[in-house]
């Protein structure tokens, strides 16, 4: 019985370049759209990013929709008092619709 030759595995695509939205983007992206002043916008953006860290540091489970249900999988201590969050994000059932409809 003849052997059949092996194929070879097939090259993996490069990745799509990830688009980093820094904090000054963040910040002006909802100046935009709150027609507020970054002055207005920075203090409560900063303090809403510091309680979902805290939330997520202390295990609780986030519902945000828009964005939907995040919660923390493991978490991994680093030197230095860091650490590595696993996270997973249940989006809403229209959540990607809606974004390719943006």
């Amino acid at each position: 019985m003849a052997r059949k030759p092996a194929t070879p595995s097939p090259t993996p695509k490069p990745a799509d370049p990830v688009t980093m939205i820094k904090k000054p983007e963040l910040l002006d992206e909802v100046v935009a759209r709150t027609n507020l002043k970054k002055r207005d916008v920075k203090p409560t953006v900063e303090a809403a990013f510091a309680v979902v860290a805290e939330a997520l540091r202390d295990g609780a489970v986030l519902n945000v929709p828009p964005l939907g249900k995040l919660r923390v999988v493991k978490t991994k201590a680093l030197d230095g008092g860091a650490s590595v969050m696993t996270l997973k994000l249940r989006t809403p059932k229209n959540a990607t619709l809606d974004a390719d409809n943006a």
